[in-house]
């Protein structure tokens, strides 16, 4: 079977209307291509964008770009894309960038953030994307762990940029800017370049994307993913979205997240639909709804904290009746966000559940529409095989008891699941265990097959769309000189699911004050991108610790859910960041 007829099945299952034989056809065909053999070499952009795409929906639109706030509007054919995604290509091979090497991408979105993922994928070069809330310390980390072959960056960023290649000693083979910087190539400079390339002969275990994400007791970890993985392993998100040839699809999410390449790039690209992006300076909630019904949108993918901020505008004035599938992930949607939803536009919003080591794994699938339980993540996906076990590793068959959500490795591999943690095989090792996967998360199943998510295995905090490991904020806040010791843990939080709260013991001599909290969070504001620093400093004199000296963050989470339970009183010595009108920023 070639490669192409697979993403044809795709297609043609996701237009069929009947739920019942739509979800035997993704049964059927998940259970074919989870047997099935790989060829050694696959190229996405080349053999299914190009050969696929290009020939059959060439003038179709594959790309629409809006300025929310300027209204500025760019639109792409499929061939277009294709022609500017080449250009790209082709400029990174004269500078010698080749097949293996690596791009890191610190972009915002724009359309050249697309057209540089397909000249990565389709030039066998490891896309690295970047967040653009990164500092000069996470940018020297990234550099010193990964050496940068190649970079492309907002102009914004150049001087960061530059700074930590300086310090890491990097040598790039070429630097492009959106904008013009001296010593960078300006992407305009692009346009000169061929709009045809040969992809090149990338094997499909070839590492194609390298993803940084939070860990629990270490720096960011990095996630690699390969010519499969991602473009054949997002078959699975596509059929869980449900996106079909003529939808516009919108996903809410930036650049340098996993979730991006996800949901903005494979999913809608994999099945021939036109993508979307809208670009925002702040999340404007009325010009979003004006650019989403403008655009004509079908099929909508959110994170929880924009439901949560859409369903309380007037939305009265806007037309919805395109909208034909909305989906939530990263967190488990309030059943009233759900309702509200609905009743402003019509549709359910239908959560689903996966990782950056992922593609969709457990879900809503649209033939779940109309059955749905309002605050479960649905199913598993039929690329996975996905179970519960508990803590001594034996698989949990009790409905309601929770366990640790595992992938089964002994019967088939999940294509879309992640090769390495490269580099870093004692993190493998802790993941891999006894024929599963651990993902970290924990989750129960009802007497109905109904998955209901739990929380997290470990001690990495979930704040809105993010996910922050506490080993980086404490070592931030280690590095104050008023700072013996510290313990961050994840607090609940309605908004934002959780915050971000440290837990320090003062160096003696020290003296708690609302001076010293405010000094610390300027500390961490300087060091860590914005979505890590702590909102609320309470000032200790102990933690709690295992014989062996470990923290037990566990215990201070369980504290904190306790105390907001019993509406306990605040204590003392608690700062919240957004009590000090000095921080800018205050209410981010």
């Amino acid at each position: 079977m070639g490669m192409k007829t697979l993403y044809k099945e795709v297609m043609d299952l996701n237009m069929m209307e009947d739920s019942d034989r739509q979800e035997a056809a993704a049964k059927a065909f998940f259970e074919k291509l989870n047997k099935m053999a790989l060829p050694e070499y696959f190229n996405w952009a080349q053999e299914i964008f190009d050969e696929l795409h290009v020939q059959e929906r060439g003038d179709k639109p594959a790309l629409i770009w809006t300025d929310i706030h300027s209204k500025q509007v760019r639109q792409f054919t499929y061939k277009e894309f294709a022609a500017n995604g080449n250009r790209c290509l082709n400029r990174l091979r004269q500078a010698g960038v080749d097949r293996g090497d690596n791009l890191y991408m610190m972009v915002p979105i724009v359309p050249e953030t697309w057209f540089s993922t397909y000249a990565c994928v389709k030039g066998g070069v490891v896309n690295v994307p970047t967040a653009t809330t990164m500092t000069l310390r996470e940018m020297e980390f990234r550099f010193r762990t990964y050496p940068p072959n190649a970079v492309i960056a907002a102009e914004t960023f150049t001087d960061m940029i530059d700074e930590a290649l300086k310090l890491t000693g990097s040598q790039a083979k070429i630097k492009i800017v959106l904008g013009s910087k001296p010593g960078w190539v300006s992407y305009e400079d692009l346009a000169s370049a061929s709009p045809e390339a040969v992809g090149a002969k990338t094997k499909s275990n070839d590492l194609l994307f390298c993803f940084f994400t939070s860990g629990t007791t270490g720096l960011p970890k990095r996630v690699g993913h390969t010519a499969v993985s991602y473009p054949v392993g997002h078959l699975s998100t596509a059929v869980m979205a449900g996106i079909r040839p003529d939808d516009v699809h919108h996903n809410l999410s930036a650049p340098g997240w996993a979730k991006w390449a996800w949901s903005s790039f494979f999913a809608p690209l994999n099945v021939g639909a036109t993508g979307t992006g809208f670009s925002f300076t702040a999340l404007d909630g009325m010009a979003y709804m004006e650019a989403l019904t403008k655009h004509k949108v079908s099929v909508f993918c959110a994170p929880p904290t924009a439901w949560r901020a859409f369903i309380n505008l007037d939305t009265s004035g806007f037309d919805f009746s395109h909208l034909r599938q909305s989906i939530g992930a990263g967190e488990p949607l309030n059943p009233e966000v759900i309702s509200k939803w609905q009743k402003m536009t019509g549709t359910e919003i239908r959560d689903f559940y996966g990782q950056t080591e992922s593609t969709a794994m457990i879900g809503n699938a649209p033939w779940m529409v109309g059955k749905m339980r309002k605050g479960s993540f649905g199913h598993p996906s039929f690329m996975y095989d996905v179970a519960l076990v508990d803590d001594s590793g034996k698989e949990i068959t009790t409905s309601d008891e929770p366990g640790h959500i595992v992938v089964r490795l002994d019967r088939w591999r999940a294509i879309g699941l992640f090769t390495e943690y490269i580099g870093n095989p004692e993190k493998m090792a802790g993941v891999f265990i006894d024929n599963y996967y651990y993902t970290g998360d924990r989750a129960s199943i009802d007497q109905d097959g109904y998955w209901w998510f739990v929380g997290r295995s470990d001690d990495v905090i979930k704040s809105s769309d993010y996910r922050v490991g506490p080993f980086e904020v404490e070592s931030a806040l280690m590095e104050h000189p008023a700072v013996a010791e510290t313990a961050v843990v994840g607090v609940p939080d309605e908004k934002r699911h959780q915050l971000v709260k440290a837990f320090v013991i003062l160096k003696q001599g020290q003296q708690p004050s609302r001076e010293l909290a405010l000094d610390m969070f300027q500390h961490t504001i300087n060091i860590l991108a914005k979505f890590k620093i702590p909102r609320i400093i309470e000032f200790v004199t102990e933690v709690p610790k295992t014989l062996s000296g470990k923290i037990r963050r566990v215990e201070l989470r369980e504290r904190e859910v306790e105390r907001q339970k019993q509406q306990g009183a605040q204590p003392a010595q608690e700062h919240f960041y957004w009590d000090f009108p000095e921080l800018s920023s205050k209410k981010d």
